[in-house]
């Protein structure tokens, strides 16, 4: 009996693999007490082509470098944090969603990015193997991805309320303008910065439905100097190859001789720009020490940070995730303790 049913399931097998164009007899299906031939059922999905371009489309979006999703996101995390009322941790979900719309839109950033410099970026050692650089996608396929990505980032802009959304609309002309920035001012890292933190105003308006400006704007603009200390730094990576291929950015304006006392100044900015909204938020010590912790950690990257060395310049970049972390968690025990004191 045991024969015969052996039989019949290896005939059922093999009647498959002539049937079906997908499967084939090198993998899968494996049982080696019945002696059966491993086989693989491949669908239009899993070939090896299709594995192949969902990777370079991975890389279209940096999703192997996830830093930048969690420098968009901070800034929103700490704007909705403040804005929630004291004894109450913020909304998870709405959290998920700006977490979220930070993966998408900072995807859609990178897309947007690539398609304006990637005759630049075939140039620059660093940024040659880039998808569109090296040719591995066509600036058609980029566009179709690049719209399913503003496409999700509207459904998540527009699950908010009307302030929100009205906001959001308005950082439209930075979102356009900032990838021409580095061709004409050696500032770009400012208009990133106004770009890339407009989630410290939407945060807020979010949970409140309107701006406190005497908290939002402190905040942003801490945010702003915050992304002109870490960008500067990420920039000393490529300063040859932008020097070259005629890109301006703060890292050339500034030089090695004097980026760490610019550095220092917007540090400085930065800190005390976090003291006015949390002073006009009426946050509690919590908040306060984090942000000492703050600017301890910014002033171990200044004072560490070796600018000639692409490897020490990328390392505290991403190290700024430790920073955005640990104002936030100020944030959240000084909502707590701020219940308490009340």
């Amino acid at each position: 009996m045991s024969t015969l049913l052996r039989c019949i399931r290896q005939s059922h097998v093999l009647a498959l693999s002539h049937s079906n164009p997908f499967l084939t007899s090198n993998r899968g299906l494996d049982d080696k007490r019945l002696g059966f031939p491993q086989t693989l059922i491949r669908t239009p999905f899993c070939t090896k082509e299709t594995e192949s371009t969902f990777k370079v489309y991975q890389r279209l979006i940096r999703m192997d470098k996830p830093i930048g999703s969690y420098l968009l996101f901070w800034p929103c995390a700490w704007s909705v944090g403040m804005a929630t009322a004291s004894g109450h941790f913020p909304s998870v979900a709405l959290l998920s969603l700006f977490g979220l719309g930070s993966f998408v839109m900072r995807g859609a950033g990178c897309i947007i990015n690539d398609l304006w410099d990637r005759d630049i970026d075939k140039k620059v050692d660093r940024t040659r193997t880039r998808p569109l650089a090296a040719g591995s996608l066509s600036p058609q396929q980029a566009i179709g991805f690049l719209t399913i990505h503003l496409a999700t980032g509207l459904a998540i802009l527009l699950s908010l309320n009307t302030y929100s959304i009205l906001l959001g609309f308005a950082s439209m002309p930075l979102v356009i303008l900032y990838p021409y920035m580095k061709r004409i001012t050696f500032w770009p890292q400012a208009f990133l910065g106004l770009t890339f933190n407009w989630g410290a105003l939407i945060g807020w308006a979010a949970v409140q439905g309107h701006c406190d400006w005497t908290v939002c704007l402190p905040l942003y603009f801490a945010s702003v100097s915050w992304t002109l200390i870490y960008d500067t730094i990420y920039g000393f990576q490529d300063i040859k190859d932008d020097v070259h291929v005629g890109v301006k950015s703060t890292s050339i304006l500034f030089g090695h001789d004097k980026a760490k006392l610019w550095l220092a100044g917007f540090s400085s900015t930065m800190i005390s720009f976090l003291l006015v909204s949390g002073f006009n938020a009426c946050q509690s010590w919590p908040y306060f020490l984090s942000v000492t912790g703050c600017a301890a950690h910014l002033y171990w990257q200044i004072q560490t940070v070796d600018l000639s060395s692409p490897a020490d310049c990328l390392s505290k970049f991403k190290s700024n995730n430790i920073f955005g972390a640990l104002l936030f968690l100020g944030i959240l025990l000084g909502n707590l303790v701020q219940a308490q004191e009340k």
